[in-house]
């Protein structure tokens, strides 16, 4: 049996060292460097590689190593092909971590501050209290209740949308696309953790904008594909939006003429707000992988037809 690992090359030889740690008599390989193919029975990966049965016919399953799998063609992958998504508290404490700072950024203003460092400009912005910020989250899965969970502290009234019902206790929870434009009409502050769907491409769009209090601002952590990016330099020059934190673009890396880079309005970063500690990330395969191999329940497994 092989784990073979096909993510980010810059991260390799931590997967590596951490397997050679939890897992040493488990060949561990990092691709292109894949050995015999027909002893690979679990993949790694962000994107799977082409012609994935035919290259290893003995695979048994495949795991993303983010929370998320939007961003694999389950049209690619053979359909009794187990598709498990990373459950790895590192991910979680990560995402939380980021949101809080964006929101917080947001909040005193240091989007404005950063602008009127550049231009050389001393000028003080009015302190709102917490209590008057409205911070809301697109999508009420683990990482959006993991957010606001921490995000509480700060004392800003808190509402999330979700697709399907949820109750979190101290927020005020909206469902479905009817009670979207009630959802989005109170929150000073949007955070897009939503998985990309057909349904949620291009969602953050000029509707959405206009749906939102003159002035608001976005986070968004989601995708790239989420966000229209002409409605938001659009919303950003009319003031329907004040300020925007961008960690997730497509293409990334966005080329050297994109408007993002040099926008007074957006602050942007490389898609790193939530990682998987491999640490974590390969404890959470390795006890995947024996439960597999005793025929028990599998958490973080995609049903075929949902996939995200």
């Amino acid at each position: 049996m092989t784990i073979l690992y096909k993510a980010s090359a810059e991260r390799a030889e931590q997967w590596a060292q951490a397997f050679a740690r939890q897992a040493p008599d488990i060949p561990f390989r990092i691709w292109p460097d894949i050995g015999d193919p027909a002893a690979v029975e679990y993949l790694l990966l962000w994107q799977p590689p082409e012609r994935i049965a035919e290259t290893f016919p003995n695979l048994k399953m495949v795991f993303s190593v983010g929370a998320g799998v939007d961003q694999l063609d389950f049209s690619k992958l053979p359909p009794g092909l187990p598709v498990v998504r990373m459950l790895e508290p590192g991910i979680a404490e990560s995402m939380a971590e980021f949101v809080c700072m964006a929101t917080l950024m947001l909040h005193r203003d240091m989007v404005a501050y950063l602008d009127q460092q550049r231009r050389r400009l001393w000028r003080e912005i009015q302190v709102q209290p917490g209590a008057r910020r409205r911070v809301g989250i697109l999508g009420l899965g683990q990482l959006g209740q993991a957010s606001l969970t921490k995000l509480r502290s700060f004392g800003f009234p808190l509402s999330g949308w979700n697709r399907s019902p949820r109750q979190i206790e101290g927020v005020a929870c909206f469902t479905g696309a009817d009670e979207l434009p009630a959802f989005l009409a109170q929150v000073d502050i949007l955070i897009c953790l939503l998985p990309l769907t057909d349904a949620t491409r291009g969602i953050l769009n000029a509707r959405l904008f206009a749906a939102l209090p003159p002035g608001a601002a976005i986070i968004n952590v989601g995708r790239g594909g989420h966000l229209v990016e002409a409605d938001l330099l659009a919303a950003l020059e009319t003031g329907q939006l004040s300020g925007a934190m961008i960690d997730v673009l497509d293409p990334e890396p966005p080329p050297a003429e994109h408007p993002f880079w040099r926008h007074p309005r957006i602050v942007m970063t490389p898609h790193i707000a939530s990682m998987t500690r491999p640490e974590g990330g390969a404890a959470f395969v390795l006890e995947t992988i024996e439960r597999h191999r005793r025929g028990l329940p599998i958490e973080g497994l995609v049903p075929r037809g949902q996939e995200y």
